[in-house]
């Protein structure tokens, strides 16, 4: 086999294949009401974060102010986050948008370089990025320290064909994920439409109840689970921005944290993860019996007489996460939703003939879900699996009959 040299793969530095600079943010101070809620897209680091490969959502727009002291990306623009705990994370933007100088942007040459190998390229060099960032009161990666870090780069048609592989499993992951959207979109209509308009009347139909949360649902219920033994751990970060489902997880000894089992729902207690919808339904554990653990800033919501499915799409609610977010308190940077302020927000209690018919309509939906974040979770392992092979040059794809040209998300 021909070496990578005589390959004609070579080290190039991120600026040799394109253009790299940070994002604008010059306002001070950043949280300038008069900055936001205007036309312009505006991402940060959470939309780099929860995006697979590809950011095709957004969920903060600046105003004419706010883009007179930023300034517009285009499409196809590889967004790297360089500060906080997330550093290193990588994602291609889908449309026309501002970010904060927390971000550095990477244009491709198209003459040089093709934009879904470089993003593969630094997701597999993540690790060895960070190095570089550790040891500071924050993790921080200037433009510099990126630049320092050479990319081994073949042949323009080879990274081409690299990069039609592992797009190929990008797209079916972001296809997955739009069906997951979809269906979280329809069974939040129905709960809308069944549970929240009639509470809102003022009419209740007969044999239906107007409650407060916390005499329909169990606020962190005790859930046993013996010392020291091994058990599923999920850390906040597992929690989806769209899904149904938790993500990944591992196991942890021991019993410090939050307690829950399947058919409960995790809510996030902090900021940003409450103002980017994170919320759970959990659907891993093989059965009733068992419990997790996850992180402390889970609040465990669980009810005897809602249907699970019912108690999740009312905490992913808007009026009900705005609600919790009035509520938090603390220390400034440690502010966290309190547990009373559950007793403030009312729900319907419906009939159980109704409540077995939302089941019967949503519980479908749920297990597609379930289906779909399976097969994502499979194709992110074996993509996973073929990126640094690819990447290094060890398997070699420059004879390979592969469809190349820009890939569409």
């Amino acid at each position: 086999m021909l070496t990578i040299a005589k390959r004609g793969w070579t080290q190039k530095k991120l600026d040799e294949l394109g253009f790299v600079g940070r994002g604008k943010s010059r306002h001070r101070p950043r949280n300038e009401p008069s900055l936001y809620d205007g036309p312009y897209p505006f991402i940060q680091t959470a939309e780099i974060v929860a995006a697979d490969c590809y950011i095709t959502e957004h969920i903060q727009t600046y105003s004419d102010k706010g883009l007179a002291q930023s300034k517009m990306w285009e499409p196809d623009t590889v967004c790297i986050s360089i500060a906080g705990e997330n550093t290193g994370a990588t994602a291609i933007l889908k449309f026309r948008a501002c970010f904060p100088d927390s971000v550095i942007g990477f244009i491709a040459d198209r003459e040089k370089a093709d934009v879904h190998f470089v993003k593969h390229a630094l997701d597999f060099m993540k690790s060895q990025i960070r190095t570089v960032t550790k040891g500071a009161t924050q993790d921080n990666l200037s433009v510099e320290k990126l630049l320092s870090f050479p990319i081994l780069t073949p042949p323009l048609p080879v990274q081409q064909k690299i990069a039609g592989v592992l797009a190929s499993y990008d797209e079916l992951i972001e296809n997955n994920t739009q069906r997951i959207k979809i269906l979280e979109q329809m069974a939040q209509a129905l709960y809308r439409q069944w549970f929240v308009r009639p509470c809102q009347s003022g009419k209740l139909p007969r044999g239906w109840e107007e409650k407060k949360v916390t005499d329909a649902v169990c606020v962190n219920p005790p859930t046993p689970v013996p010392r020291d033994t091994e058990k599923p751990h999920v850390p906040m970060d597992s929690l989806s921005t769209t899904s149904m489902l938790i993500g990944d997880y591992g196991i942890r000894t021991g019993n410090n944290g939050s307690k829950f089992r399947n058919g409960d729902t995790l809510f996030a207690r902090i900021t940003p993860c409450l103002e980017n919808g994170k919320t759970a339904f959990v659907q891993f554990l093989p059965s009733d019996s068992d419990v997790a653990i996850g992180s402390t800033e889970f609040i465990v919501l669980r009810s005897q007489t809602l249907c699970p499915e019912y108690v999740y799409l009312m905490a992913r609610s808007d009026a009900f996460r705005d609600n919790a977010i009035k509520s938090m308190s603390g220390a400034t940077g440690r502010q966290r939703v309190q547990e009373k302020c559950f007793e403030k927000f009312t729900i319907a209690q419906p009939d159980a003939g109704k409540l077995e018919e939302f089941v019967d309509c949503v519980r479908p939906m749920f297990r597609l879900v379930h289906s779909l974040a399976q097969k994502n979770a499979n194709l992110r392992r074996t993509r996973d699996l073929l990126l640094p092979k690819l990447i290094s040059g060890e398997v070699d794809v420059s004879k390979l009959e592969i469809e190349t040209g820009t890939c569409v998300a």
